[in-house]
């Protein structure tokens, strides 16, 4: 194709590395700009999305998060990244494979699809990060990380426990159902921001929002870092973690939430190598009428791939 009809990352970038500045208006909308491919030769990352929520207890929408996601980060693709000083695309191999699809009313074959997808993805030797979706898409992500990587610690920043016994996977009851199943231990798992009730009868170590108050971003990483040691842990981060005012585009918004510097300061001091996975869930497009919270996710995210470049040195 002739070089002056060039200029769309997803499709005509050269390398898998860097970023070519396209206004935020124009393209197509992968996460970050980065290439669309299901060729995963080569690549750290691998991006994916879950367009699921049937399993909502609150206001639906979620379906639509990947894709508000994507199309947020287009005002984040400029290059190096504040206050990193660099490009985490220029240590980071990141590719953009698509949308895990499945039939319309059959949440079975969701589950099933989203386990094989992220398992055939980490079987190349690549990370995902994982965009929903409701919060019960993480179950299916889990079981396909511990076929890996073994139990898992999990760090989950969340309004809710989503530890409700039932014999039902839903959103609020995916991780009683993953933590049953051996997928995550949950003496190495620990919520963050928690601020709904329940009856406590696990080992998990609970951050209500009160212990967040009087404490820094750093006191909070030195915590997740005690409680999940140096074994494989994985990041879930459910956006009503935050209170409505900063992210209203969720299904099930609890108020007296985290505000956005609590929780970015903390994703930015947990380089860690142990973190193997990360989703960012419950977004809901419906209901953020400023594009807020789809900005707000995909900054959490971009925050995640800028802690894990700061791990690998500049390529020559």
């Amino acid at each position: 194709m002739p070089r002056h009809f060039k200029g769309d990352q997803a499709f005509d970038s050269e390398s898998l590395y860097g970023t070519e500045t396209e206004m935020p208006y124009s393209g197509t909308r992968s996460f970050m700009r980065r290439r669309l491919t299901r060729d995963l030769s080569g690549i750290d990352y691998a991006i994916m999305g879950i367009p699921f929520d049937l399993s909502v207890s609150g206001r639906p929408g979620a379906r639509f998060g990947p894709e508000a996601i994507r199309r947020a980060s287009s005002q984040l693709s400029w290059g190096d990244v504040w206050p990193w000083g660099f490009d985490p695309f220029d240590r980071l191999a990141v590719a953009d494979t698509g949308d895990v699809s499945y039939r319309r009313g059959q949440p079975q074959d969701m589950l099933a699809k989203a386990h094989d997808q992220a398992l055939a993805i980490l079987k190349t030797g690549a990370r995902l990060l994982t965009f929903g979706g409701d919060h019960s898409v993480t179950y299916p992500l889990l079981k396909a990380h511990a076929a890996i990587h073994g139990p898992l610690g999990i760090i989950q920043f969340d309004a809710h426990r989503d530890t409700a016994v039932s014999e039902h996977l839903d959103h609020g009851t995916f991780l009683h159902h993953a933590v049953k199943d051996g997928f995550v231990d949950p003496a190495r798992s620990i919520q963050i921001g928690i601020r709904t009730h329940y009856t406590q009868d696990d080992a998990m170590t609970v951050l209500y929002r009160p212990w967040l108050r009087n404490r820094s971003a750093t006191d909070l990483a030195a915590e997740i870092r005690r409680v999940i040691g140096g074994k494989p842990a994985y990041l879930s981060f459910d956006i009503d973690c935050f209170d409505p005012a900063f992210a209203p585009g969720t299904g099930t918004p609890v108020v007296d939430g985290l505000h956005p510097h609590e929780a970015i300061d903390c994703i930015r001091a947990l380089a860690l190598p142990n973190i193997v996975g990360m989703d960012v869930v419950e977004v809901s497009p419906p209901h953020d009428p400023a594009e807020t919270t789809a900005l707000l996710a995909a900054s959490v995210a971009l925050e995640h791939l800028c802690a894990m470049a700061s791990l690998k040195p500049p390529r020559s």
